[in-house]
Order: C-alpha cells, then sequence, then structure tokens
C-alpha cells in the first residue's frame, strides 16, 4: 500500500497544491482515463515496485525472483510496444531504455525495438487508406537503442530499416549506431550505407547523413583492421566531388580517403 501510495503522489499524478486525499482521488482519476494497455502496465509496475521494496527489506532478492521480475518487465515491453499511437511508443521507449541501462537485452527488448524500428514502414497501420503509424522520431530512439545493444542481431535489425527509411534524421542516426556495432561481416554494412548515400545523391542529397556515412566509414574500417571495400571508396569519392555537398563536407571525404588510404597501407606492411 505504501508502494502504490507514492506511486500515485509521485510525478505522473502530482497533486502539489492539494491533499494527500485529494491527490490520490486525482491520480484514481487520471488513471481511468488512461487507455487499458497503460493501465495494464502501471499496474505491473506497481506490482513488480512493490515486490522490489518487499525484497530489498528481506535481504537479495533470490535469481527465480530477479528472473519472474525481468520476465514481468519484458511482457509490459513488449506489450506496450505494439499497442496504442505515438505516446504508448514513447512510454515503451522509456521502459527499454531504463531495461537497457540496467543490462536487460535479452530477445524480448530486443524484437521491441525492432518493432519499433520498423514502425510505419514495413509495420504499417492504415486508416482510410492513409498510414497512421508512421513515427520518425520514434524509430530513431530505436535504433539508438539497437546501437547501444550492439549485437549482429541489432546490426542487421538496423540494415532492414535503412533500406526502406525515407527519413534523413533516422538514416544520419542508424549510421552512426552501425558504426558503434562496428560488424561489417562480408561488406554488409557498408554496402547498406553506401547505397543509402547514393540513393539519396541522386535527388539532392543530404549534408547530415553524407558527414554520418563519412563517420561511419572511417569507424568501421579501423574496427575492421583497415579492410573496407570498393563500394565504400566509390561512394565517398562521389561525396568528395559531389556539388550535392558544400566545400566543408568534400574536404572531409578527401580526409577520409587519405585515412583508408594509410589504414591500407599499414595492413599490408604488417602482413609482409
Amino acid at each position: 500500500m505504501i508502494i502504490c501510495k507514492k506511486f500515485f503522489m509521485g510525478s505522473l499524478f502530482q497533486n502539489p497544491a492539494g491533499s494527500e486525499k485529494d491527490g490520490l482521488t486525482s491520480a484514481f482519476s487520471r488513471l481511468a482515463l488512461l487507455k487499458k494497455p497503460l493501465v495494464t502496465m502501471v499496474i505491473f509496475m506497481m506490482v513488480t515496485m512493490a515486490w522490489a521494496q518487499q525484497s530489498s527489506t528481506d535481504g537479495e532478492i533470490s535469481v527465480e525472483e530477479s528472473y519472474l521480475q525481468q520476465s514481468i518487465e519484458n511482457m509490459i515491453i513488449r506489450d506496450q510496444s505494439r499497442t496504442g499511437g505515438r505516446d504508448e511508443k514513447l512510454i515503451a521507449m522509456e521502459y527499454i531504455e531504463d531495461a537497457i541501462s540496467r543490462g536487460n537485452t535479452s530477445k524480448e527488448v530486443l524484437d521491441a525495438l525492432e518493432y519499433l524500428s520498423l514502425e510505419g514502414l514495413t509495420n504499417k497501420t492504415r486508416e482510410n487508406g492513409r498510414v497512421i503509424n508512421n513515427f520518425p522520431d520514434i524509430r530513431k530512439r530505436a535504433v539508438t537503442n539497437l546501437g547501444n545493444i550492439g549485437t549482429p542481431e541489432a546490426k542487421n535489425t538496423i540494415i532492414r530499416l535503412v533500406i526502406s527509411e525515407p527519413e534523413p534524421m533516422v538514416l544520419t542516426e542508424a549510421f552512426k549506431s552501425l558504426a558503434k556495432i562496428g560488424l561489417n561481416e562480408n561488406g554488409e554494412t557498408v554496402n547498406a550505407i553506401a547505397w543509402v548515400v547514393n540513393r539519396f545523391e541522386s535527388g539532392r542529397g543530404d549534408e547530415q547523413m553524407a558527414i554520418s556515412a563519412l563517420e561511419a566509414f572511417e569507424i568501421l574500417s579501423e574496427k575492421n583492421k583497415g579492410v573496407i571495400n570498393n563500394t565504400a571508396i566509390t561512394t565517398i569519392s562521389r561525396i568528395a566531388s559531389s556539388n550535392h555537398y558544400n566545400r566543408l563536407i568534400r574536404d572531409q571525404a578527401r580526409l577520409v580517403l587519405d585515412k583508408l588510404r594509410l589504414q591500407a597501407a599499414e595492413v599490408q606492411s604488417k602482413n609482409k
């Protein structure tokens, strides 16, 4: 009961001007207005918070209790990521980020991020023929967190996203996450980045995305012992000579080419 009371009197349902009784009444009134998935989430979080307090009183929680608490958290994340509109997705993202910060990178968390990263792309909800779940800001946060997880599965999900993603701000973040993960088996990561940059350059190009791509190529080369394929080199060369980009970006592209040449030379020297 103490946990429930503290929860409802917290920042989500705060009523600083009223009495404690009025605050609780207001809290329950607001809770009644929330959608069912969110109500379920709140109830589950209250249960887990109460359990956590009880465990801290009795001593360290057991492995079974820890596993069950994570299972409840995973269930909340899974259900919340797949229901409702943008507000519900934002709440799901907050719980995902909190879970990752505590080391929970379970399959359920990864699956939820995969779903959210493709929200409005491959996972479309239509109303009168119009897509109503296109949330670029959600996809951007999803790829950031996939980069924080850093597994091959996370990398594969990001590559799936970049192939169909139309928003430069999401792609810019996706390139950063791919560079952070650093995996480039068979050149698939640099190939995906190069393909996107070339696709946008056929229109008007995007300067922030080009900068992010250049940084990603450089980092991926460093993490893979100077190995970079011709597709990346060709793309960087095109950025260096394209009128779609300003002089600073073209100069940066030339600097990256010089660094890649030096890295390749060092690798050849060590292999002799």
